[in-house]
């Protein structure tokens, strides 16, 4: 039978979750280390530096105490890859040899229906491109071009690399004759209307073309590189309902593999250098899209790896823009490295002009701390042939150093500016530490404010958790039981039904009410499966993780039962109060002395 998954029938639902472990599923994201009976990490969906993020093995889920994520190993994948329901099930089944018999749903919101279009008229165009480059007169310049940078045949197949001919109408044509809707066409980026209105035009025309993945490998956008000279340089797709820059990474498809097995990512400006860097060895490297690295990359980042090696062009610009991304990474809990290319270079330079050895050895794999880079970029800002350029670089290289938490590290540093320098150890180490002092005044109210309950610094002064009604802690024990055993939620059921007082917990009732009326056992993670709504999944997902392992008793059930009647109850007196108030106000004895009675009695009922 299938329930409210489209097609996906129930059983396979039930398959896949009981095929996928959610440790060993979770563990290729996050380190997992073993508290008790649970699995604790620092969660992936959120910033943060002491573990919250939480993995039941016995009933087969996770939550967040941070964020409030929650929920099972199919929305798990889900939150963490960004896959639909019917996606993640699919992946799922497949990669647990579970044949796919069923169809997704054909019931597709018009922007999905609009989404798949997009998507296979930009499948087509990059094959377009990619035939086009390989094949024809028109691309012969510019095979010729890549050749020259090095880019060889089997690259330029790997990376699906294009060419648009200079022509106005040639994808537009193409196009036009698989009776794709042209304006939706503009609206994915694909085409540029006419200035006069008239028509649509290629928007790529004599340019290199660099298909853009998503993180599944779907095409959803081009960059378009000039051979010759001309502005723009790179021409990017505009932003459309497939593409946004800020959150897509290029390769990421390809490099997640390396990324998630080595826990490193190497940080790239441009589209050539991650090809060549692959063609080296480097499998773990994606760039920005024509834009710098933003929060939601190094957010997405995080939740990939735990470092970072920032390999940018080594010329002034390549150095300011790396300096821009260290802190967005390091602020993330990121360990960072810098990569230190000399003379200028850019990486694909330095690979035709080294080779693929040297740049693995000397260039990634010897890539120095943030430390180290902000002292060297430092270096370059001031004039150390003068004596006041020195003193100006050593009080700034001291404030570098003095940012340091550990004091070891600070020692090392600072023995090599007395040495390089020629000042006195303890001179520095006083400096050092007078800033120190400064700094830590400024950070007294600690270095993560808004997440005082998840801040190292902050443990002892962490306000405590704010407080629930009892009836809502009743609400929660109650669920947690019923959760773990059919008999007490029919005992629920006939007693109380759905008349929870907070609206999600009267929800998940009601969807618990009818899982258990198909003949279903016990199972938390196949519960949450049945959901189909994120709220409802981390609320039960939270709810879940309470310890509660009691025998069915009756009497404990009527106290929580009770509890939640109260509330109903304890509203309707304070309604006869202020309606007895405003009687006594408009001089009606009667009727207020006949409230105060009803009141009494409510009362007495409560107790």
């Amino acid at each position: 039978m299938s329930t409210g998954h489209g097609n996906i029938p129930d059983e396979v639902i039930a398959a896949v979750i009981a095929r996928h472990d959610i440790v060993d599923t979770v563990s290729k994201y996050v380190h997992l280390t073993k508290q008790g009976k649970y699995m604790k990490g620092l969660c992936p969906f959120h910033s943060e530096k002491t573990p919250s993020f939480t993995v039941t093995p016995e009933k087969q889920i996770f939550h967040c105490y941070g964020c409030g994520k929650g929920g099972n190993v199919i929305r798990f994948l889900m939150d963490i890859e960004g896959y639909s329901f019917p996606e993640a099930v699919k992946w799922m089944a497949e990669e647990a040899d579970i044949p796919v018999s069923w169809e997704l749903s054909d019931h597709r919101s018009p922007r999905n229906q609009m989404r798949d279009i997009l998507l296979q008229a930009h499948e087509w165009s990059a094959k377009l491109y990619h035939f086009l480059l390989n094949n024809t007169d028109h691309g012969r310049p510019a095979m010729d071009y890549l050749r020259a940078r090095g880019i060889t045949d089997k690259l330029i197949n790997q990376f699906q690399i294009g060419y648009a001919p200079n022509r106005w109408d040639t994808l537009t044509q193409f196009l036009t004759k698989r009776e794709f809707d042209l304006a939706l066409m503009e609206k994915g980026g694909l085409l540029s209307q006419r200035t006069d209105g008239t028509g649509y035009i290629d928007r790529f025309r004599d340019r290199i073309i660099f298909p853009i993945w998503d993180q599944h490998g779907k095409v959803i956008a081009f960059a378009g590189r000039l051979m010759g000279e001309g502005q723009p340089k790179y021409l990017n797709s505009p932003e459309t309902q497939l593409f946004n820059k800020s959150r897509s990474l290029y390769h990421f498809h390809q490099a997640k593999a390396s990324i998630r097995k080595s826990r490193e990512v190497v940080l790239f400006e441009g589209y050539v250098d991650v090809i060549q860097a692959w063609d080296a060895g480097v499998t773990n490297g994606v760039a920005s899209m024509g834009t710098a690295l933003t929060e939601e990359h190094v957010r997405f980042l995080k939740q990939q790896a735990e470092r970072a090696i920032i390999c940018y062009d080594g010329d002034e610009a390549g150095k300011a823009a790396a300096m821009k991304a260290v802190p967005l990474l390091e602020k993330a809990g990121l360990d960072v490295r810098v990569a230190l290319l000399p003379d200028r270079m850019d990486p694909d330079e330095y690979v035709k002009t080294y080779g693929k050895e040297r740049f693995r050895s000397q260039i990634i794999e010897s890539a120095v701390s943030v430390t180290k880079f902000k002292l060297i970029y430092l270096k370059k800002n001031h004039i150390l042939l003068e004596e006041e350029g020195k003193i100006r670089y050593v009080k700034d290289a001291v404030k570098v150093i003095a940012e340091i938490s550990s004091p070891t590290e600070r020692e090392v540093y600072l023995k090599e500016l007395s040495h390089e320098f020629k000042i006195e150890y303890e001179t520095l180490k006083q400096e050092c530490n007078e800033l120190r002092l400064s700094l830590q005044k400024l950070r007294q109210a600690g270095d993560n404010k808004d997440n005082l309950w998840n801040n190292v610094m902050n443990e002892k002064r962490a306000t405590p958790p704010h407080l629930l009604p009892a009836y809502h802690n009743a609400e929660r024990s109650l669920l947690a039981l019923m959760f773990q055993d059919a008999e007490v939620a029919r005992y629920v059921q006939d007693r109380l039904g759905d008349r929870f007082n907070v609206e999600d917990h009267a929800a998940l009732a009601a969807y618990l009410y009818a899982y258990y009326a198909q003949g279903k056992e016990p199972d938390i993670s196949r519960f949450i499966s049945s959901l189909m709504d994120d709220r409802l999944e981390k609320v039960a997902s939270s709810i879940s993780m309470t310890d509660l392992r009691i025998e069915f008793n009756a009497q404990m059930l009527d106290d929580y039962i009770r509890e939640i009647g109260k509330v109903p109850k304890l509203a309707d007196i304070e309604r006869k109060k202020e309606e007895m108030l405003h009687a006594q106000r408009s001089g009606d004895s009667v009727r207020a002395a006949q409230i105060a009675s009803e009141i009494i009695a409510l009362e007495r009922d409560l107790k």
